[in-house]
């Protein structure tokens, strides 16, 4: 039987801070197996059963005798994938090529490392037979499967060690017969291995396979980042994260489960997590420690959200479908922006201990990502309290996770701490004005009403509603114009003056760049309105351009209104002017800016007001539910506008998940919202894989209780007259 999963507070309450320690991270890990041997349940009860059957009972007989061999394949990188796909969408179903006949390439391993004995037919692609967790057999020409033999000669039973060379592996296809090496670890004719990274150092072990025979992932490059690259590349960054980070690494240990590289953007490296594999790390080659560290980090973030989230729910359908995440170009659903801000803790982890570690211009770049990426997360806790419907789990988790942030705060390295704090809020303004100009659609009727009342001199009364449109496609980011831009202000004392940004915008009203000029200093200023031109700069730009045109018609011989300005509009819109311009063209304004304005650093973010975490505001049109979506994390070779950014990545071939890498780190493609690019997606709850009644309230208990979560009812071990505890 698969036993239930209950959620102690402390173990709920330390995730929510963004650690967990070793023993959470085991009790997701158990969860997780038996989310897969459920979705497995259904698999096989579904359409695709039947070409699944005979790979669910060689799997059934390993678990018999070797239940650690089974339980390796259960937890792998490829299970949870295959078994959400065939479930959500099986492409080929019903045209011989079913996706539930991928699940026999998933036993030959389990058969292998228990050295037991089995025949399995498994598909042939493109001449590649693809065995995840062993690796590939090339050059089978046309044939369109072929079959696996294991045969036990010597060892152990149930040994789980496959090079122990007890057994034998033969491939055999109408064109002939294949024997794989004795040790399959080894390459040989025809045959690509899985290489296995092992690293240990101060008596923590981490052992990953670096899985490259998932099908139709991009072979590695041997020449510039082969196995022995990666070995010595992931050995210093493991010395780093268990010297450094200790309690991390000991989750990093129990949790990890596997690296698939993937093909190297423009520039930068790209890097995703599937929802449904837990513990495994997509990356491109990282090329130092230190990147290689931040990415095992920043992704296995991802791995223990999605986990948990198969135990509590914490936001419920409603409030915006599309919502604002300053790490990236794209409007990101709910689940994706608490992705987005859980993942960052590990960010922000990181920089807090490099920028106490380094010296000279090294401390001042980790200053830089440390205050980037704790206003990134600040920015995204404002955005989630105040559009997510948080249940009141998730509000709990929300203030956990706010408190991780406020006590992460300090100078980002002793000196010029304000200073460096200016420059992250230049550049945030800016990058929100950016993203709201591309992505946000302002109401034509309630922009042309607007326009009448300021020509009236009238107040502006209640502001149109908001509307961001749906990211469809390549998603590129801001463009080399901002990131330029973005660069010069972590050297800047202070943003371009407001009024000279204003006149900049006057002259080019279409130019993103000006716009984000004038954010930031209206924000820098302390200006009437400057929220407003950073949050709803669309709506300005548009009123201002629908203003312009009637100035110009205005007959001669008469007084002329004074022409409209975008720090009267955010002004006005605001409901902030003191005074109306008796002319009738809007409020004035004061050339030298508000008087008394101060300098906004830093934008309030929930940690300092946790009464503020609350179900969100209603969608105007629920959405329902939407998938839960992790970000690609894209970290960039070069200081563009600087800190870690992240990007986006998408599906790359038949195996469920496997993301494709971004062009480039500044301007990546996004995924299509619901398709299977996404690397994070939800699974329909079926029989038998359901929360308990109290976890899909939301109800959390009070101090001491358990939050009372259970992963199963009592449901039975898909595996044929066996039983699977969790």
């Amino acid at each position: 039987m698969i036993g239930p999963y209950v959620l102690p507070d402390e173990v709920f309450d330390a995730l929510a801070a963004g650690e967990g320690g070793r023993p959470a991270v085991l009790l997701l890990r158990r969860a997780r197996r038996s989310r897969n041997l459920l979705l497995l349940r259904r698999a096989l009860d579904g359409p695709c059963g039947g070409a699944a059957e005979a790979a669910a009972g060689l799997l059934a007989g390993v678990e018999r005798v070797a239940p650690e061999a089974a339980r390796s394949v259960i937890d792998g990188p490829a299970f949870g994938t295959w078994a959400a796909r065939t479930l959500r969408d099986c492409p080929a179903h019903g045209r011989g090529g079913c996706a539930g006949r991928d699940f026999a390439a998933l036993t030959v391993l389990a058969a292998v490392r228990a050295a037991h004995p089995a025949r399995i037919t498994v598909p042939v692609r493109e001449g590649r037979l693809a065995l995840p967790g062993l690796g590939t057999v090339t050059g089978l020409g046309e044939a369109p499967e072929a079959l696996v033999v294991v045969e036990t000669t010597a060892g152990p039973e149930g040994s789980p060690d496959p090079s122990a060379g007890n057994c034998r592996v033969r491939v055999l296809t109408a064109a002939g017969e294949r024997v794989l090496p004795r040790d399959p670890s080894r390459p040989g004719h025809g045959w690509q291995p899985v290489a296995v990274l092992d690293a240990r150092h101060r008596g923590l072990t981490l052992r990953l396979p670096l899985e490259t025979a998932a099908p139709e992932l991009p072979a590695l490059d041997t020449a510039s980042a082969g196995p022995a690259a990666w070995r010595e590349l992931l050995r210093q960054a493991w010395e780093l994260l268990v010297e450094n980070h200790p309690r991390r690494a000991e989750e990093l240990a129990a949790g990890l489960n596997g690296i698939v590289p993937l093909p190297a953007p423009a520039r930068g490296v790209a890097s995703a997590t599937s929802r449904h594999a837990f513990g495994t790390v997509l990356t491109s080659w990282p090329a130092d420690p230190e990147r290689l560290a931040l990415t095992l980090l920043h992704e296995f973030q991802h791995s223990k959200l999605s986990a948990l989230t198969d135990l509590v729910t914490l936001y419920e359908p409603g409030g915006r479908p599309r919502l604002y995440a300053p790490w990236r170009p794209d409007p990101r659903p709910p689940g994706g922006l608490l992705q987005g801000i859980y993942a960052h803790l590990g960010d922000l982890a990181f920089w807090q201990d490099r920028s106490g570690r380094r010296h000279g211009p090294a401390r001042a770049d980790a200053a830089w990502r440390l205050a980037q990426t704790r206003a990134h997360v600040e920015r995204g806790l404002t955005e989630a309290a105040a559009h997510v419907r948080l249940t009141d789990l998730g509000a709990r988790f929300l203030e956990r996770l706010a408190r991780t942030v406020r006590d992460a705060e300090g100078d980002g390295g002793g000196s010029g701490g304000a200073r460096l704090a200016r420059a992250v809020a230049r550049v945030q303004a800016g990058d929100e004005a950016v993203w709201r100009l591309r992505w946000a659609a302002a109401d034509d009727a309630g922009t042309d009403r607007l326009a009448a009342l300021w020509q009236s001199g009238r107040p502006a009364g209640p502001l149109p509603a908001r509307d961001v449109r749906a990211a469809t496609g390549a998603v590129a980011g801001p463009g080399p114009e901002f990131g330029r831009w973005a660069a010069r202000q972590r050297g800047a004392e202070r943003a371009r003056p407001a009024r000279e940004a204003a006149d900049a915008v006057l002259a080019a009203p279409h130019r993103a760049r000006g716009w984000a000029e004038l954010a930031a200093a209206a924000a820098e200023e302390g200006r009437p309105g400057a929220d407003l031109l950073r949050t709803r700069t669309e709506l300005v730009r548009d009123l201002l351009l629908r203003l312009t045109p009637h100035q110009a018609a205005t007959p001669p011989d008469t007084t002329s209104p004074r022409r409209p300005d975008p720090l009267a509009l955010a002004a006005w819109l605001a409901d902030t002017a003191a005074d109306t311009d008796p002319a009738g063209a809007g409020p004035a304004t004061d050339e030298q800016g508000a008087a008394g304005g101060t300098s906004q650093a830093r934008p309030t973010h929930p940690a300092r007001d946790l009464g503020r975490l609350g179900r969100g505001e209603p969608a105007e049109s629920d959405p329902g539910p939407e998938p839960l979506v992790g970000d690609g994390f894209t970290i960039p070779a070069e200081s563009g506008s600087g800190g870690v950014s992240e990007g986006s990545a998408r599906s790359t071939g038949s195996w469920p998940g496997a993301p494709r890498a971004e062009d480039a780190a500044e301007s990546g493609p996004g995924p299509e919202p619901g398709s299977a690019a996404e690397l994070v997606a939800s699974v329909e709850p079926g029989p038998g894989e359901g929360r308990a009644a109290g976890a899909q309230r939301g109800d959390g208990g009070g101090p001491g209780q358990n939050t009372g979560v259970s992963m199963s009812q009592n449901a039975r071990s898909p595996l044929a007259k066996t039983s699977a505890t969790g």
